[in-house]
């Protein structure tokens, strides 16, 4: 019998790994490794959180992870001063190119050569990148090594010139974008002659893991969770905002927000001042097994953001029937469709979440319509396996 082909090796470059705002680059991870892939990790920042609070699959992806910013200054000496004088002339290319994007880009030049010789080390000639693109940039600068990359969006879309979105697209062998709306900024931002590199491949998740929790007819009160980073992209006052307003037209509402950042304290403020502490609970940062547990409480998912890439949450709420309200805002319109499986608001309006959210307390078969078509509109369109089978295609053709 002929001998079965050697696995596709790759080195997966994540900005921080595990993570509980990108659990999704988790099951990437390990469902290619399932189909056959040969997969090599290596994290620039260590995990957000401690072993103990991970589930069993996350502390089997740290032990198995290779963590940049912890290797230490002698590593990071010793892989410099090894490819100076082994490249001189790609060194210093690489160097001069950091320089020009700005000194604030050192610490990605020192990064991306830790990684240049890592993958050596492991014989590794390709490069595949979440949200550490500008590293992977400069590792296939210096080193005789491939890229791609996955782009999430909103960041890059919103000023591609600061991003330097056309140079990484020219430098990489090929560019992910996770839905049409990302597709169609990346063309935007690229020459007509690079668009032949872009690939739409879209996230998911398994529908078996995430399965429907019970359904609660009249719920008292009211379960409203939101899921994602406290930050000001997130517009979480619009919510908080709403959930005053539910609470002064005497409805029982509790909000539980799920996930911590930089605005935590402006919005327990917010919360105070409105003096609804007793409607809105902060969750903190949770892993997946604590976030499924929310999830099964819930009626109702909203998300208030002014700008989004493909939300997994709302994959994986409306893979539990959770019916979901969001704004129609890049590419959630690619997830939802409005008065079918979700409801769809106007970006920036307190008054629109709360009116949705609203006509969700008062129609309990709409709640249980939306959840059902929810599900359909997972399985059918953002099923992880299925969804990863065809990037493991996109590699296979493109690096065979």
């Amino acid at each position: 019998m002929p001998a079965a082909p050697a696995p596709i090796r790759l080195a997966y470059l994540l900005s921080q790994y595990p993570a509980v705002n990108h659990v999704f680059m988790l099951r990437e991870v390990r469902l290619l490794r399932t189909l056959g892939f040969e997969i090599h990790v290596a994290s620039i920042r260590d995990p957000d959180r401690p072993l103990a609070q991970m589930t069993a699959a996350e502390r089997e992806e740290v032990a198995a992870t290779y963590y940049v910013k912890s290797s230490g200054l002698r590593v990071v000496a010793s892989a410099h001063l090894h490819t100076l004088v082994t490249r001189p002339v790609s060194y210093c290319r690489g160097l001069t190119e950091a320089l020009r994007v700005g000194i604030s880009a050192a610490p990605y030049f020192a990064e991306a050569v830790v990684i240049g010789r890592w993958m050596a080390a492991h014989k590794i000639s390709h490069l595949h990148t979440h949200f550490a693109s500008t590293v992977a940039t400069m590792v296939a600068r210096v080193f005789p090594v491939t890229f791609s990359m996955t782009v999430h969006g909103p960041a890059e879309f919103q000023d591609p010139i600061k991003s330097r979105l056309a140079r990484k697209v020219e430098a990489s062998l090929f560019v992910c974008a996770i839905s049409q709306f990302g597709l169609s900024q990346i063309m935007y931002a690229n020459e007509h002659a690079q668009w032949g590199k872009l690939e739409r491949t879209m996230l998911g998740v398994d529908p078996s893991e995430f399965v429907p929790r019970p359904f609660r007819p009249n719920p008292e009160p009211f379960e409203i969770i939101c899921v994602g980073r406290l930050a000001a992209v997130k517009g979480q006052h619009l919510l908080i905002e709403a959930i005053d307003a539910l609470a002064s037209q005497g409805r029982r509402v509790r909000l539980r927000l799920a996930g911590d950042g930089p605005d935590r304290g402006e919005l327990e403020e917010d919360v105070r001042r409105r003096g609804i502490f007793g409607e809105v609970v902060f969750e903190g940062n949770v892993n997946q097994d604590r976030l499924k547990d929310l999830y099964r409480g819930s009626d109702v998912l909203v998300l208030s953001s002014f700008a989004e890439g493909l939300p997994v949450v709302l994959m994986e709420a409306m893979a539990m029937e959770i019916p979901c309200i969001a704004p129609w805002v890049n590419g959630i319109p690619e997830i939802i469709t409005h008065g079918v499986d979700g409801l769809l608001v106007p970006p920036g309006s307190g008054q629109a979440l709360t009116c949705a959210i609203a006509r969700l307390i008062d129609d309990a078969e709409l709640r249980r319509a939306l959840g059902e078509s929810a599900r359909r509109k997972i399985v059918d369109k953002f099923n992880a396996q299925r969804n990863i089978e065809q990037l493991a295609e996109i590699f296979r053709r493109r690096l065979s």
